[in-house]
């Protein structure tokens, strides 16, 4: 069995490489031959330490993610989330790669965000809100930042001093120069060209009329049921699309949508798949929900495989 630890992949892993395993991932997701299961969401000894398992095949390889949560591990000194790939050999059903994949997965997530917003947010956007102020939320500015002429980053944040460094993380990631600072809920919705929720809120984050028309909304926080961060109200007067539309409206921010929009839904990958059926008109409002298929999990674990193969 092949085995990659956390340091390996988080050293080989970057945003180029995250994105084009998104989009493969996401066009998979639609293609003939491929199954995701439905995922399975357990909780350790404590119940508040909690983990999910992803999987799905496709015609070329199957695999799974456990991705967990330990909201006490930063006590420790340790990341609340971490995550394990692990690839088959479908000839014999063992499994032939583990993969450790802590900060790889942050990359996964933040990048189909990005493939969502290179066909679905304005071109020209250059002002972003993002809604949360963690790991996860800097990893998603950098992620855009690569697809969009962003300029400006509103976050809003319960702790305010948590903006601080902000600047200084992304230029870490290769974006740098941006104006970086606090805002309100309704002055960064009302400022922004695209807004992003990177929580794990269970109600509503700000209120349907802030959004301006044209704006693009990605929701990346709800991946269980009772998980929400957009006000239903958007939904009715949205164009609405996600990764995966029957895990959308089961655990993802489409639980919260009526059943007229949940009937609406598009999956990403026929819109990248086919180059139609994205945004159709400057002023509309997109909004993409991503709860997380597996099928990133292994397109990315593929190309840490090969290029850790390529070092050799």
């Amino acid at each position: 069995m092949r085995f990659i630890s956390e340091e390996e992949s988080a050293a080989l892993v970057d945003h180029a490489m995250a994105f084009d395993a998104a989009r493969e991932a996401l066009i998979a997701a639609v293609a003939a031959g491929t199954t995701l299961f439905p995922a399975v969401l357990g909780h350790g000894s404590e119940p508040a330490n909690r983990f999910s398992i992803k999987s799905g095949s496709t015609a070329d390889y199957a695999g799974l993610k456990v991705g967990s949560f330990w909201p006490g591990n930063p006590d420790r000194g340790l990341p609340r989330h971490n995550s394990v790939i692990l690839l088959f050999d479908q000839d014999v059903g063992r499994v032939d790669t583990l993969i450790e994949a802590g900060r790889v997965n942050a990359y996964r997530t933040a990048a189909a965000d990005a493939v969502a917003a290179s066909v679905l947010a304005r071109p020209d956007s250059a002002v972003l809100a993002v809604f949360g102020a963690g790991n996860q939320a800097e990893f998603e500015c950098a992620a855009l930042a690569r697809v969009l002429p962003i300029r400006t980053v509103l976050v809003v944040a319960r702790d305010p001093a948590k903006v601080a460094g902000f600047a200084e993380r992304l230029a870490g990631q290769g974006a740098s120069g941006l104006d970086v600072r606090a805002a309100s809920a309704r002055e960064a919705c009302e400022a922004a060209d695209v807004i992003v929720t990177a929580t794990p809120a269970r109600a509503p984050l700000f209120e349907a009329d802030w959004v301006r028309p044209g704006t693009h909304v990605a929701a990346m926080g709800a991946d269980a049921k009772g998980k929400q961060e957009l006000p239903p109200a958007l939904l009715e007067r949205a164009a609405l699309f996600c990764d995966l539309p029957e895990q959308s409206r089961t655990i993802g921010e489409f639980q919260h949508a009526s059943a007229q929009a949940q009937g609406g839904l598009t999956a990403l990958g026929d819109v990248l798949r086919s180059g139609e059926g994205g945004r159709a008109d400057p002023d509309a409002i997109t909004v993409f929900d991503s709860s997380g298929i597996a099928l990133q999990d292994l397109t990315i674990a593929r190309a840490i495989l090969a290029k850790a193969d390529a070092r050799l």
